[in-house]
């Protein structure tokens, strides 16, 4: 008996879809092992230039897989749409966070009051925090095996020092005590801030994501950035005018707006959606692409780790003979000269007040597109130079780091930061408008023929529930974080839980209710609770207003104007 047309269908896209992702993930591990053996460079670079290039011929052979001859930009046209519909929800949130992320310092510091003062407080030369923060460690750690010392900066006022305490009977293991803040003027420990993530649980989530095994976030989200890869491409194969479609804006048309809209921000910011997606990937490459190490270095771990991120960190074994440290004003301006003019930004020193002690000094972070900063080392007794590390030739490995770097924009200025997050809300968009888009249009196609069916409520559903579910879910992390009581046990847990809470009861009436009153509920809360969170800070601390509340009124502004959109106008 003939399989019917439909079930025929849906096999040969489930075969495509087989030998694309599966059948390509390991075409692309044959090419790119064969390639790192092949290329005529070193070991480290020859799986460095392999690696790099593995995504852009994974991607080309999910492309090719997909195409049809005489009917490529159809074909493109179908991948571009399903590769993007079934990870954008996801997507979102990673463009969200990752957004957010660009401000990661400023959010942590709105989110400790406490600190707030010494944000406003003068900077002070680097020679000078340094010997504060170094008389504190002398009283409170004497006997500490390292001391580290993260100076202040532009985005983070304050002195932090940590220490290792060493080994003893009852503690087989050193312990590392957790950072203290210090007054960058009179080297004293500052008030311990309220316990919270800060920015820094949106920077984990948007590639560790939350409450399951890290490495299985990252593996989600590494699949997700494929699919966001190969969407792209797609989607650039398949507008043939789309240049001229960013030009283009049709507003109450419906599906024709939308798509206007979607087509406007992918075409603004199309080299930085590339740029941050690819990236993003490199960032854990060896993670999701690991068969050039493999054919260069099979299981020899240590001698790929110090070929591949050169240090000038060494094993250092204690003497058991008592030297004082040398002085640090000549090491912090020989490192600073070394990297013309550029300050340092952190200090390790191990085994203090031995005869066999070591400082290194880091450049400051966001001098450079690099993830890592160059560090020299210097004997502690004596001050003698004993290395440096500088990364300054031009090779894949720093081509590698350069990308890194460039993903994470701690280099970006104030301008290009600002550049950097309009760029980030551009992909929001894209991801939103691209969603909706398929919704509206299916369901344009579905009044037709008299029928929806449970996939286009499903879509619509989940649609609700990311687009209008994720602000309201920021916006009660940042509330909670000015309601919940200060003393509270595991308060930074706290914040996090209520910022999946409110998304899990704004997901949940989404599934109930996907009706155009949700959405409209959905975004005048999300806007009361943006708008909110000036007043609040005013009410519930006794500092000044920053930038943050100035911006949170803004997107509180916005997902009202949005939401007063879909009331006046009922075709949006």
């Amino acid at each position: 008996m003939p399989l019917p047309d439909s079930t025929r269908y849906r096999l040969r896209v489930f075969a495509r879809l087989l030998a694309a992702i599966a059948g390509g993930y390991a075409l692309t591990v044959a090419i790119t092992w064969l390639l790192a053996v092949l290329l005529p460079q070193s070991r480290v670079d020859a799986v460095m230039t392999a690696t790099l290039v593995s995504f852009l011929v994974y991607a080309a052979i999910i492309l090719c897989v997909f195409g049809k001859r005489g009917h490529w930009r159809q074909a493109m046209a179908w991948l571009h749409t399903w590769a993007g519909l079934f990870v954008c929800w996801l997507l979102l949130m990673v463009f969200m966070s990752g957004t957010a992320s660009y401000y990661r310092d400023e959010i942590s510091l709105w989110m400790k009051p406490e600190l707030q003062s010494a944000a406003s407080a003068k900077a002070v030369p680097p020679a000078q925090a340094a010997a504060s923060a170094l008389n504190y460690l002398r009283q409170h750690a004497p006997d500490a095996t390292r001391w580290v010392i993260e100076l202040p900066s532009l985005r983070q006022p304050a002195v932090a020092v940590s220490w290792v305490e060493p080994k003893t009977a009852a503690k087989k293991r050193r312990a590392r005590q957790d950072q203290l803040l210090l007054d960058p003027f009179t080297g004293m420990a500052l008030p311990p801030p309220r316990a919270t993530e800060g920015g820094d649980f949106l920077f984990r989530l948007h590639f560790d994501l939350h409450y399951m095994p890290i490495v299985w976030g990252r593996w989600i989200v590494g699949i997700a950035a494929m699919g966001m890869l190969v969407a792209i491409l797609s989607g650039v194969i398949t507008h043939r005018r789309i240049f001229r479609d960013f030009f283009t804006f049709r507003p109450r048309k419906g599906q024709r707006s939308w798509l206007d809209a979607h087509n406007a921000v992918a075409v603004l910011a199309l080299p930085f959606h590339l740029m941050i997606t690819y990236t993003g990937l490199v960032t854990l490459m060896f993670m999701y692409m690991p068969a050039p190490k493999q054919a260069l270095y099979g299981s020899d771990q240590k001698t790929w780790l110090k070929e591949a991120y050169p240090q000038t960190a060494r094993k250092v074994t204690p003497s058991g003979q008592l030297a004082p440290l040398t002085e640090l004003p000549p090491l912090l301006a020989q490192a600073s000269t070394r990297w013309h003019g550029a300050e340092p930004g952190r200090i390790v020193i191990d085994y203090p007040g031995d005869a066999n002690a070591t400082i290194a000094i880091a450049r400051q972070a966001g001098q450079s597109f690099s993830n890592i900063e160059p560090t020299v080392l210097f004997q502690g007794a004596t001050g003698q130079l004993l290395a440096a590390t500088d990364y300054d030739a031009i090779t894949p490995s720093e081509a590698r780091r350069a990308m890194y770097g460039l993903h994470l924009g701690r280099f970006a200025d104030p301008l290009l930061r600002v550049l950097f997050f309009l760029c980030g809300l551009a992909g929001c968009v894209m991801v939103a408008t691209g969603a909706v888009l398929w919704g509206v249009r299916t369901r344009a196609q579905a009044m037709k023929s008299g029928r929806t069916g449970f996939g286009l409520r499903l879509v619509e559903a989940l649609n609700l529930g990311a687009i209008g579910g994720l602000p309201i879910a920021f916006a009660a992390f940042f509330w909670a974080n000015r309601l919940l009581p200060v003393e509270m046990a595991q308060r930074a847990d706290s914040e996090i839980a209520c910022f999946f809470g409110a998304w899990a009861v704004a997901a949940l009436l989404a599934q109930v209710r996907p009706t155009r009153g949700m959405w409209r509920l959905q975004l005048w809360l999300g806007a009361g609770l943006w708008c909110g969170l000036m007043p609040l800070n005013l009410l519930t601390t006794q500092v000044a207003l920053a930038g943050f509340d100035w911006v949170a009124l803004v997107v509180g502004l916005l997902l009202a104007g949005a939401a007063w959109k879909l009331e006046i106008h009922p075709k949006v």
